[in-house]
């Protein structure tokens, strides 16, 4: 059976705050603990009103201290954002205090827009050849050297699985090219998805972390008791998505009947883009489509992602998912 797993933004529902959000994350990790999926992961976002997990290694603390044994990790950090070692040492931390269940996902996005890139890096210099020093240099603070000048403490000898996020072909041969595990973001950014799997799998050079290529896909899930009630539970998604490629980044939006209808041509082309690997409808409907995606790209493990505004029905729609799937609830 294909491992499922969870990608949660902490999304902040209209109507709530960030708190809320980051304790609805904390019951979605329980909920996917008890179900039977594999890792949890939080992404990096920033200046985003609809997303509270900015600060990943503080949110990932958190699940991480109301959790047991599901896997807890970032899906990602943006590196460029950040200095290597600091990196080394939250995760080291997580390690410390979590072990043998942190991730550490790496992508090289700054996972935000040009002003807030700006103000969190300082300057947008750009280097192709930047992150992949960067994710060695992260990587090897790992290793234990006593002879090494700057060492990351906590972090230094802990064995963290690094993995390559991304949505282009970079992303795949860099996996590839250092024998790491590769996330590719299909759940948002579909278009390379066949080409970066067969890129990744083709040049995959084995490592001391991993013997054979492992991919992971993002896909969507928004599953209810009826086809009809989950179409509606995912218009919240598509309003905003609608409202961040327009430049006007919201908090989630209540569902929205017809709202799909309402729009012009090029932002329905461009939902039908970015939804294109999802599951929508129940239990039947997303067993039925969610298989046919494994089958289809060979995914080694999903990383499912529901962006429901209702959090009961969220933790539902996981549920259902989970159900449809064959997951082995935590005994």
């Amino acid at each position: 059976m294909t491992p499922l797993s969870i990608l949660d933004l902490a999304p902040v529902p209209e109507g709530a705050d960030a708190g809320r959000a980051l304790r609805n994350a904390l019951e979605l990790a329980q909920a996917g603990e008890r179900l039977g999926f594999n890792r949890f992961w939080m992404a990096e976002h920033h200046s985003m009103p609809g997303i509270a997990s900015a600060a990943t290694a503080v949110a990932l603390a958190f699940v991480g201290a109301g959790t047991s044994k599901i896997r807890i990790g970032a899906g990602g950090v943006m590196l460029p954002n950040h200095a290597p070692l600091v990196i080394a040492e939250q995760f080291g931390t997580l390690e410390a205090l979590y072990p043998g269940r942190v991730d550490l996902g790496l992508g090289r996005a700054p996972g935000t827009d040009r002003a807030a890139a700006m103000a969190l890096r300082r300057t947008l210099a750009s280097d192709e050849n930047q992150f992949p020093r960067d994710v060695v240099e992260l990587m090897d603070y790992f290793v234990v050297d006593p002879q090494r000048k700057v060492r990351a403490i906590p972090g230094e000898g802990l064995s963290i699985p690094v993995w390559i996020l991304g949505s282009s072909l970079f992303g795949a041969q860099l996996a590839a090219m250092l024998g790491l595990p590769y996330a590719f973001a299909s759940h948002f950014a579909p278009a390379a998805m066949m080409d970066a799997i067969r890129v990744y799998r083709d040049r995959f050079q084995p490592s001391d972390q991993l013997d054979k290529p492992y991919v992971m896909l993002g896909f969507n899930a928004f599953a209810a008791d009826s086809d009809e009630e989950a179409q509606l539970l995912s218009t919240s998604v598509m309003q905003a998505f609608v409202n961040l490629r327009t430049g006007q980044p919201s908090k989630l939006p209540p569902p929205l009947p017809g709202y799909a209808d309402t729009l012009p041509p090029n932002a329905q082309a461009m939902l039908g883009d970015v939804l294109s690997c999802s599951a929508i409808g129940s239990r039947k409907t997303v067993k039925a489509a969610t298989a046919d995606f494994i089958t289809r790209t060979g995914a080694d493990e999903l990383m499912v992602t529901s962006q429901i505004w209702d959090h009961q029905a969220r933790l539902r729609s996981y549920e259902i998912v989970a159900e449809a799937m064959g997951l082995a609830p935590a005994g």
